[in-house]
């Protein structure tokens, strides 16, 4: 390749750099730098580089660019000022001030470099007594703190308070760190009072957040040991202060992992793997110790399941998951398999199994091949045995438990510890038991292993007449209302398939009673009251029972008061049941041809129930909507469990998208707070459920005012009007339907018509090449909506840059627009058009030059009956003779005089004044002459 390539690859992305695509830019240069260029030109090129990282935000990566560019060139201007504004925004503001007054010297007449120098002097004045004056405040809250004689008063309070917003900060937490602060934190945990406890543990989360080499030092002082300890105390808000605590440590330690050894302050310290797996193996070892509270051992089941697992199977390194598995598998299945009231008894919640599947099946998930899967396998299936064999029936219970844990998290897992010798004879023998407690664990396993494919037809064919004789004879409503959910199960098999009936006519209309009876009924505690929503979970598939259930007004409130309480594994079978009643499953209408097809083949033709047709759940849905379910849905999202799993997640927002579907009904959605509760479901779980999740957003951003809809508060540090945005925009994928492509340009449009910052946000997310293709599609209301939604984001000046650089053909797209016969598209263009001629007169002479009929398309929108295409088109005009005397002259030589001065002799309306003030102009230019009258 030659130099000249080079040159044109430069050129090609500076191109690119000005049209605002700093992606394709940066592929450009990268591509030069692979040629043989000379050191002059890749000091260039690098420089460049540095340039497009800075505008797509990437700080470390621009700054590295410009340390290469002057590498290559000490001299360099460019790339030491680029490199100074990487660095003051990394916060390395002593280095940047270096970079600066290089510059300055380079250069001394350069004003850029003389503001820029200045203001960051400023900034590390600033700095400077802000770091001095917290350096008496540190010392005097923790003077307070630990006084003894300051106990429980209302200054130690604030004082507490202070400590942890000012670690809030980065500087403040930098000034805390360095007051030797976490060896003062050290102390105030060690007083025991819950109220310093909490204060300490808080101002160690500002210490720790987002910075490696400062969590690795606190976790040296305090030790990994005892911090991970705080989780197991008996105070609830400790637990999970400590939980939020080592949530940031994981945080900061993998985040290192990631980049190398490298943190936000970009030191190198010990390699943060080993600390990750220190902190890991205490909570795997927390686990099993007795003496630990049920809360702490659950929050370190949330630990694991955020920590260990992959975030993105893209990722190909699932090293410490096998790490995990062969480390701690045991230690998880220990507490899957325990039981919770025994003495002796690891302490464990109701939610504590249910946490404990979750983990298990998101470790066997990770795993990447046959050999991993297989380990898996024989781990369980040996602890499994270790306790069925020669434990007695202590031992058969507890293997028994697992084998449960192990159906309702990694079924794989579950079905081969099944089929192990023995266990499903016992669970049938057990289920026979005259104790109580020996009779709930064989039939939840019993219930758990109805669903699972091979052993379905087995239960069906042994279990159903044990389960009914259970249901019907024993004297426990404890067993009963299990026993009732094996048969519900068993029940639904046929799904929503009306033909497929497995029990008699009647017969699930009873069981749903039952259900809703004994839902209702507070006197039973929450966690048997659980199964009985189970059961309606299955039961819901049925329309009849829908139709009853949404009737029956105690049973929803008691439902949605159920899902509020701390038996959060109750979670997913109300979202279930709601799924069900509000069918917002998928379901596509099959193809009459291929049902008859079906029929004369005897095939199986699936049958929708008559009152599942779409009045019936409209009707349903209004009836959820007045018992309140959306309040119950927001309080679901916003709890912390790990049983608010992706699956879960998807099934409230499927459930959410079917609530908005009818206009009148998203009122009463955003009053009740559905807005908010959306933005935190389209950002996190299945993509199914993040794509339903941002529609239902989309069809209330159309429909109500997102200012209202999302009010001022903040998702992390972002208001949520903004957190929006990106949403809407994932709905713009070519793999979306045009449904939702339609509803995101509208919802897209909405937002960029209320604020700059709004705008900004919906270029940063790289929405508008998207926009622009959809502006070519061919169904009209698509096309329509993103050629409005382009008009509200030609207010932004990025935007107008691109419609004013040379070689591309959006303004030729919106003349051309502007002169169509639908008349809301016509509108849309003609705005974008008034506005862009308004913003950049430069683009007033191009218009003739895009295409031969811009004048009559010009004329048309004039003589438009419709007055605000009328007004569009005549401050386009205006804009356009205004800009210059040649265009001017142009419009009066043709036929535009007439219709002007026709439209001038109107009333006072904006087009008349627009045509006045064009024929205005023309006589100032000297190309028409007032007659006698002065017209």
């Amino acid at each position: 390749m030659t130099a000249s390539s080079v040159e044109q690859l430069r050129k090609e992305g500076n191109e690119l750099f000005k049209c605002g695509d700093y992606g394709g830019a940066l592929a450009a240069y990268t591509q030069a730098l692979g040629l043989d260029a000379t050191p002059q030109d890749q000091a260039v090129l690098h420089r460049n580089r540095a340039a497009c990282h800075l505008k797509l935000e990437d700080y470390d990566k621009a700054e590295t660019e410009a340390s290469k560019a002057i590498e290559k060139d000490g001299g360099d201007v460019k790339a030491l000022y680029r490199r100074s504004q990487a660095l003051e925004k990394l916060g390395r503001l002593d280095q940047a001030v270096l970079d600066l007054q290089r510059c300055v010297s380079l250069e001394p007449k350069n004003k850029v470099f003389q503001e820029a120098l200045r203001n960051i002097g400023g900034q590390i004045q600033e700095k400077v007594r802000y770091m001095s004056s917290t350096d008496a405040k540190v010392e005097q809250m923790f003077q307070i703190l630990l006084d003894p004689e300051e106990k429980g008063t209302e200054k130690k309070q604030k004082a507490s308070q202070n400590l942890v917003v000012l670690a809030r900060e980065d500087a403040g937490a930098e000034k805390i760190f360095r007051s030797n602060g976490v060896q003062l934190l050290q102390r105030l945990l060690d007083m025991g009072e819950t109220d310093l406890m909490l204060a300490a543990l808080r101002t160690l989360v500002g210490i720790c957040s987002e910075h490696q080499s400062r969590t690795v030092a606190t976790l040296s002082i305090l030790g990994t040991r005892r911090v991970v300890s705080i989780l197991g105390v008996e105070s609830q808000a400790v637990s999970l202060a400590a939980c939020h605590l080592l949530q940031v440590m994981f945080d900061a330690l993998k985040e290192g992992v990631k980049k190398g050894f490298r943190g936000k302050e970009g030191a190198i310290i010990v390699d943060p793997a080993r600390e990750l797996k220190v902190l890991i193996s205490n909570l795997l070892d927390l686990l099993t110790e007795v003496g630990v509270s049920g809360q702490g051992r659950d929050n370190a089941l949330t630990l694991l399941i955020k920590a260990v697992p992959r975030k993105s199977l893209k990722d190909p390194n699932n090293s410490l998951t096998l790490w995990v598995i062969d480390q701690g598998l045991k230690k998880i299945l220990e507490v899957g398999g325990s039981l919770q009231d025994p003495p002796g008894e690891l302490a464990v919640t109701a939610n504590s199994r249910m946490s404990a599947s979750i983990l298990l099946s998101k470790l066997f998930d990770d795993l990447k091949c046959d050999a991993e899967r297989e380990n898996f396998h024989r781990l369980c299936e040996n602890y499994i045995k270790s306790w069925f064999e020669g434990q007695g029936l202590a031992g058969k219970l507890r293997a028994i438990q697992t084998v449960s844990c192990l159906l309702q998290g990694p079924c794989d897992a579950g079905n081969r510890a099944l089929e192990l010798s023995g266990v499903m004879e016992s669970v049938i023998a057990l289920c026979a038991s005259e104790q109580e407690e020996e009779q709930l664990v064989a039939v939840e396993a019993l219930i758990h292993a109805a669903g699972k494919a091979k052993r379905a037809s087995f239960i069906t064919a042994n279990g159903v007449s044990l389960l009914k004789d259970l249901y019907k004879c024993s004297e426990k409503d404890s067993i009963r209302i299990r026993a009732l959910v094996g048969l519900c199960k068993l029940g639904s098999a046929g799904g929503t398939d009306f033909s497929m009936k497995q029990f008699a006519e009647g017969s699930t209309l009873k069981l749903a009673k039952q259900c809703r009876k004994w839902l209702c009924n507070d006197q039973i505690d929450a966690g048997t009251r659980r199964w009985a929503v189970e059961g309606l979970a299955y039961l819901t598939f049925d329309a009849d029972v829908k139709e009853e259930f949404v009737e029956d007004a105690a049973a929803l409130k008691a439902l949605f008061q159920l899902s509020r309480l701390e038996e959060r594994s109750v979670l997913f079978a109300v979202a279930s049941a709601l799924v069900n009643c509000t069918n917002s499953y998928d379901y596509e209408e099959p193809d009459p041809k291929m049902v008859e097809l079906a029929k004369y083949a005897k095939q199986h033709v699936p049958e929708q129930h008559p009152k599942d047709k779409p009045s019936f759940v409209r009707a349903r849905v209004k009836k959820l909507l007045a018992a309140g379910v959306v309040s119950a849905m927001v309080c679901m999202v916003k709890t912390e469990s790990p049983v608010l799993t992706s699956s879960c997640r998807e099934l409230l927002s499927r459930v959410f998208l079917a609530l908005v579907e009818e206009v009148e009904d998203r009122g009463t959605v955003v009053a009740q707070g559905g807005g908010r509760a959306l933005i935190p479901l389209a950002l996190e779980g299945t993509d199914v459920g993040q794509t339903k999740a941002a529609q239902a957003l989309a069809k209330l951003t159309i429909t109500s005012n997102p200012e209202m809809t999302f009010p001022g508060e903040r998702v992390g540090c972002t208001l949520q009007i903004y957190e929006v945005v990106r949403p809407l925009v994932s709905l713009l994928h070519l793999n979306c339907s045009g449904l939702q492509n339609f509803e995101a340009l509208m919802a897209l449009t909405n937002l960029a018509g209320i604020s700059e910052r709004l705008r900004q946000k919906i270029l940063k997310e790289k929405a508008v090449p998207m926009i622009e293709g959809y502006m070519f599609e061919e169904h009209e209301m698509i096309r329509r909506a993103a050629t409005e939604c382009m008009c509200n984001l030609a207010m932004s000046k990025e935007v107008q840059d691109l419609f004013e650089a040379q070689g591309n053909d959006r303004l030729k797209l919106l003349v051309l627009y502007s002169g169509e016969d639908d008349e809301l598209l016509q509108r849309a263009a003609a705005g974008g058009l008034a506005m862009l001629t308004s913003m950049r007169p430069t683009l007033c002479s191009r218009i003739p030059q895009v295409t031969t009929h811009w004048l009559e398309i010009l004329q048309a929108l004039l003589l438009s009956s419709n007055q605000e295409l009328q007004h569009r088109g005549a401050v386009v005009v205006l804009n356009m003779v205004e800009a210059s005397r040649e265009i001017a002259s142009t419009l009066m030589e043709s036929e535009m005089m007439e219709i002007l001065s026709v439209l001038a002799k109107g009333d006072h309306s904006p087009v008349t004044r627009a045509a006045a003030a064009c024929l205005d102009k023309a006589v100032e230019y000297g190309l028409i002459q007032p007659n006698q009258d002065g017209e």
